[in-house]
């Protein structure tokens, strides 16, 4: 929550909420994070043009669960 909380200028928002956007039309868009454990396997979007990076898994139920958002 502590990230969230630092996330408060519009361009900030915005470039958040265009990554969202993108990982809520097409879930599967962001690339495998390599990983060794039987936990939700975590993908990364990184959009170029806002310069962020979001970290997140897809449930079961196809529910975008965001684990980190980065500025780049």
């Amino acid at each position: 929550m502590k990230q969230l909380e630092n996330v408060t200028t519009e361009a900030e928002i915005h470039a958040l909420d265009r990554a969202l956007v993108v990982i809520s039309v097409d879930p599967e868009i962001g690339e495998p994070i390599p990983s060794d454990t039987a936990g939700p396997r975590l993908r990364q979007y990184t959009d170029e043009v806002e310069q962020v990076r979001v970290l997140y898994f897809v449930t079961a139920l196809r529910t975008v669960v965001v684990v980190a958002y980065l500025e780049v």
